[in-house]
């Protein structure tokens, strides 16, 4: 038999042939280090998990204009005879019906495509897949012209909103496509995120309160009012920048200018009776369920009104004066850092358009004209927005 040495080497049993030699263990350093790099492995991918909502809604910066993104909106629709959404009517003399329609389709494409287009950074792309789609728990129903891009890309600020960048136009042109194909269009949220969108027209679209109550009655709702005489030059000067040959804002503003009778068959003037559209949404909504933005307000103080709007949604007061500056060139508040970069910025040349100047007789015999309906939309909102 084998005898061991006293150092543990084996010694020969046979001439020649040695014992078997237990395996040796892996050294313990090996196995420390592979357990020390699977637990970092494992705290790094719940660390960026973690932070993947509010990395996920690094939000693009876009500024508030007297003609803010409200102005992306498409030409308000109304119904048509046979149910489904149309333009409201657009009256002009016949030879120059053509031009001034192809002007506003024009115009509403244009403001159809965000001021910077939805260029996630690359932390917010590789969560790309985090999370789920979610149909809207709130909506920015309107008014176009009266600053809902603004209002949009400010709220993007905060790290628990998570909005679409285009405007869907899901309740007004494409519902027959169903609420399938309205969800993918939204982004994906984590849990404790607001899914998000903004479609002006909605406002002035009779069958969009009840197909909104439809998906859901307890969807936030979202308008953004301006002084109606403002934001029809607004709205005017939009469509002006596109075709300069249009008929003028005078001639459009009056059935019969020698009467004095407006014209509330253009769109332009129509939009802005909100008491009337507003019926229509108390008939589906209860007021508690609907904010009051002021557009005048929000381009003054962008904090306060943004206070505001987060209370309203629930959410943490995140976005403050710290968020806002104040372009003197421009003449608006902009935030100060864009989505992926430290740098300001504001919306393009396509917000704060200058307004043509308009016969005073003409816009004073609009203010006139809104005066008992703003008077009354005070007092279904309770608010009072100064515009007269």
């Amino acid at each position: 038999m084998g005898q061991r040495l006293s150092g543990g080497r084996p010694c020969l049993d046979v001439p020649g042939r040695l014992l078997p030699q237990p395996p040796t263990p892996p050294p313990p350093v090996r196995r420390k280090l592979a357990l020390l790099f699977a637990m970092l492995c494992v705290w790094l991918y719940m660390f960026l998990y973690s932070c993947a909502g509010s990395c996920a809604a690094a939000p693009g910066l876009l500024l508030l204009g007297s003609g803010s993104r409200a102005a992306h909106a498409s030409p308000a629709l109304a119904t048509a005879p046979n149910g489904t959404p149309s333009r409201l009517p657009f009256r002009e003399p016949p030879d120059t019906a053509l031009a001034a329609r192809q002007a506003e389709g024009a115009a509403s494409q244009e403001e159809q495509s965000p001021e910077a287009p939805d260029s996630p950074s690359p932390i917010s792309s590789f969560f790309s897949g985090s999370g789920s789609k979610q149909l809207p728990q709130a909506i920015i129903i309107g008014v176009k012209k009266g600053g809902t891009r603004a209002l949009l890309e400010f709220l993007r600020v905060h790290p628990d909103v998570r909005a679409v960048g285009a405007e869907p136009h899901f309740f007004d042109r494409s519902y027959d496509k169903g609420l399938a194909w309205y969800r993918e269009l939204m982004p994906r949220t984590l849990d404790g995120q607001i899914t998000m969108e903004k479609t002006p027209s909605y406002f002035v679209t009779r069958e969009a309160p009840a197909r909104i109550s439809a998906m859901s009655k307890d969807t936030k709702l979202i308008v953004v009012v301006r002084d109606p005489v403002t934001r029809a030059i607004s709205d005017y000067t939009q469509t002006l920048s596109k075709r300069p040959d249009i008929p003028s804002f005078e001639s459009l503003t009056f059935r019969n200018r020698s009467a004095g009778l407006i014209d509330t068959s253009w769109s332009a003037i129509q939009i802005g009776i909100y008491a009337k559209h507003l019926e229509h949404w108390l008939r589906h909504f209860p007021l508690g369920q609907m904010l009051f933005v002021s557009g005048e307000r929000l381009i003054r103080d962008p904090a306060g009104e943004l206070g505001r709007v987060q209370d309203f949604l629930g959410l943490k007061r995140i976005i403050t004066d710290k968020h806002f500056y104040f372009n003197k060139t421009k003449g608006f508040p902009c935030l100060k850092k864009a989505e992926g970069s430290s740098k300001p910025h504001c919306l393009g040349k396509t917000k704060g358009r200058t307004h043509p100047d308009i016969d005073p007789g003409v816009v004073q015999r609009l203010r006139d004209f809104y005066r008992p309906f703003n008077l009354k939309f005070y007092q279904m909102t309770g608010q009072d927005f100064g515009w007269d």
